[in-house]
């Protein structure tokens, strides 16, 4: 995928999000009791994420919609939680910084899901925002050498 804009996200700024409680509490609940670590953390983009990526396991429409609207809710919290720590609208935010992980993969998942129901140009966007944010993240999630 080829840059289509300048890259709002060149600045100097680097995004380092706070470690996110949501992970350790996943660690110790488990698979079983993932909806209560959700309910529990709602402000997690980690936790939206893996909703989301758990929906697009399923190739259906009611997979793709469903994941669209988790991946649109860790998308925003973790917008939210850039802005709390410094973002604003440009810069960097780093995939191998792990707390960031849970927004770079919330907005990948936007990207995919959109795409799947259809709406192309968000999904495009999304894309090139994870781009702009992470080289590194958009190879990682997108399984591209480029």
């Amino acid at each position: 995928m080829s840059e289509t804009h300048p890259n709002l996200m060149a600045a100097d700024v680097v995004v380092s999000l706070p470690e996110d409680p949501a992970l350790a509490a996943i660690a110790e609940r488990g698979r079983d009791h993932f909806l209560e670590v959700v309910a529990a953390h709602p402000t997690s983009s980690l936790c939206w994420a893996l909703l989301a990526e758990t929906c697009l396991q399923d190739e259906g429409l009611g997979g793709a919609v469903a994941a669209y609207a988790y991946a649109r809710t860790g998308y925003h919290r973790g917008l939210d939680q850039l802005r709390r720590n410094g973002w604003k609208g440009s810069g960097l935010i780093p995939w191998e910084h792990e707390p960031n992980r849970g927004f770079l993969r919330a907005l990948w998942a936007l990207s995919v899901a959109a795409g799947r129901i259809g709406e192309t140009e968000e999904q495009e966007r999304c894309a090139q925002f994870l781009r702009d944010s992470s080289e590194e993240a958009f190879r990682v999630l997108s399984g591209s050498d480029a």
